[in-house]
């Protein structure tokens, strides 16, 4: 079964948590994403992943009355979390999909020490549901 596992942070914060990373500790998350995605090649779970750019790279689009894109800059909500990364990956069971997810969790912070900060698992759905 497919997941999306997903690591958000607060839109207005990102600046703030990106400046607190020392470049050892920025190298320390690096390699810390970089085994975990090896770890999950190398299981023939790997679908994708992407890490993200911040607020400032985002565009919100709505399509107007005309149904041509109506574009503004940054996040569709001030103040909201936003998407820093994520990983689709086709694993056997749920846990597996929480395993990778914890330990994705476990990046390390500008400390060096483990963030624990929350990560969502999304299933993907095959199929439409029932109604």
């Amino acid at each position: 079964m497919k997941y999306m596992i997903q690591m958000n942070m607060p839109a207005a914060e990102w600046d703030t948590i990106m400046s607190a990373y020392p470049k050892d500790a920025m190298q320390a998350v690096l390699d810390h994403m970089d085994a975990l995605n090896d770890e999950i090649t190398s299981a023939g779970e790997w679908v994708e992943a992407e890490g993200l750019g911040g607020p400032s790279r985002v565009k919100t689009v709505r399509a107007g009355s005309d149904g041509r894109p109506q574009v503004t800059d940054g996040p569709a909500e001030a103040g909201q979390n936003i998407l820093a990364g994520y990983w689709v990956v086709d694993v056997r069971s749920e846990e597996r999909a929480l395993e990778i997810a914890a330990r994705a969790s476990a990046c390390p912070g500008p400390d060096g020490k483990p963030g624990n900060d929350p990560v969502e698992v999304h299933a993907i759905s095959d199929a439409p549901p029932e109604v």
